[in-house]
């Protein structure tokens, strides 16, 4: 299999464990049995369970279930894996996948959180004391 294709697996697989751990879980789920519907028609239903099972594997993970959890990564893997056979199975298929991340299933995605910038300024002067926090912070004085 050629790094392209490898590379669209991957890509592929992320995206949807990514949106089955969103409320664009069955738009995700929709998009990926219908393709798996076209490539092999008797595994729609197979494939659906499947996505319903990796769904439930994040949603037990809870709120921490992202990049870099065990369930997530387990998803993650088995996901390419099946993109991967996919493409193996049906090269042709290349395009149709690309379709349906750049059109159904990348636009669902979350949007990153803005990146936030604090300041500090602080001026003090004779015996003054600054504290100063990005967060949380504890002060133990006697």
């Amino acid at each position: 299999m050629d790094a392209e294709l490898m590379a669209l697996a991957s890509t592929a697989g992320t995206t949807v464990v990514t949106l089955l751990a969103t409320d664009a879980w069955e738009r995700a789920t929709t998009a990926v049995a219908t393709l798996w519907g076209r490539a092999f028609p008797d595994r729609v239903e197979t494939v659906a369970a499947e996505l319903l099972e990796t769904r439930e594997l994040l949603l037990h993970a809870g709120e921490q279930a992202d990049s870099g959890t065990p369930e997530f990564d387990e998803g993650t893997t088995e996901w390419r894996g099946k993109f991967r056979r996919l493409l193996l199975a049906q090269p042709e298929f290349a395009q149709e996948v690309r379709r349906i991340l750049d059109e159904e299933l990348i636009p669902s995605l979350p949007a990153p959180a803005p990146a936030v910038s604090i300041v500090f300024h602080a001026n003090p002067t004779g015996n003054a004391r600054v504290y100063q926090a990005g967060r949380d912070q504890n002060i133990h004085e006697r």
